[in-house]
C-alpha cells in the first residue's frame, strides 16, 4: 500500500513541471479550511508583473483586508492547509518564472488567528549549497500532511553543459518561526532517488 501511495505521490510531483510549461491559465478560486480560508484572483496574462489580488474569507478584525500585490512569473497552482499547527488556514502559491526551465517559487501567507494574515517566507534553493548542487529547475510543489514538498531533477555539475542524471531531489520544507519575527519555511529532510 505505501509503495502504491508512493508511485501516486510520484507521478503528482512529476507532473508538475510538465503542466507549468503549459499556458498558464487565469486563477479565480476561493480555497477553505473549515469556515475560513482565501480567494485568489491572478490574471496570469504578463510573466514580467502579474497582479495578484487575495481576500480572506471567514475572517474577522481590521487586518482582514482584501491585499493586492504584483510577482515576477504567473501562478500556477494553490493550496491551503494548516502548515504550522495552529489550527488556522494557511495558503500557498506556486509562481513560475518565464522561461522553459520552470524554476518555481512558493509564496506563503499564514492566517493570524483568522483576524489578519501575514507572509511566510520561503528560502531561495541557491543560498543552500547541499540542495542547490544540480538544480537547474523544472522544480513541482504540493503540500502533503501539513508539509511542503518540492521536487525537480538532478542534474550534472557541468560548465560546459549540464544533464539529467536520472535521478530527482525531493525537499521536505515544514513552517518555523523566522529569527527576528513571522514565520518562515525550514527545509527538514532532503534525498535524491531514482525513478526506475
Amino acid at each position: 500500500m505505501k509503495q502504491h501511495f508512493f508511485y501516486i505521490f510520484s507521478f503528482l510531483l512529476l507532473a508538475g513541471p510538465l503542466a507549468a510549461q503549459n499556458q498558464f491559465r487565469k486563477i479565480d478560486t476561493t480555497m477553505k479550511l473549515g469556515k475560513a480560508g482565501y480567494k485568489v484572483l491572478c490574471n496570469n496574462k504578463n510573466e514580467a508583473k502579474n497582479s495578484i489580488t487575495l481576500t480572506p474569507v471567514g475572517f474577522t478584525g481590521q487586518g482582514a483586508r482584501d491585499v493586492g500585490f504584483e510577482i515576477k512569473g504567473r501562478v500556477l497552482k494553490t493550496e491551503v492547509d494548516d502548515l504550522n499547527n495552529d489550527g488556522f488556514p494557511d495558503l500557498v502559491l506556486y509562481v513560475y518564472g518565464p522561461g522553459e526551465k520552470s524554476i518555481g517559487n512558493v509564496i506563503g501567507i499564514s492566517s493570524v488567528n483568522n483576524e489578519s494574515f501575514m507572509p511566510i517566507m520561503f528560502p531561495d534553493i541557491v543560498n543552500d549549497p547541499k540542495l542547490r548542487t544540480g538544480y537547474v529547475g523544472y522544480d513541482s510543489f504540493m503540500l502533503m500532511e501539513g508539509t511542503l514538498m518540492r521536487r525537480f531533477p538532478v542534474y550534472t555539475v557541468d560548465s560546459v553543459g549540464s544533464k539529467p542524471t536520472g535521478m530527482y531531489r525531493q525537499i521536505q520544507y515544514g513552517v518555523v518561526p523566522a529569527e527576528r519575527e513571522g514565520l518562515k519555511f525550514k527545509a527538514i529532510r532532503s534525498y535524491d532517488f531514482s525513478r526506475q
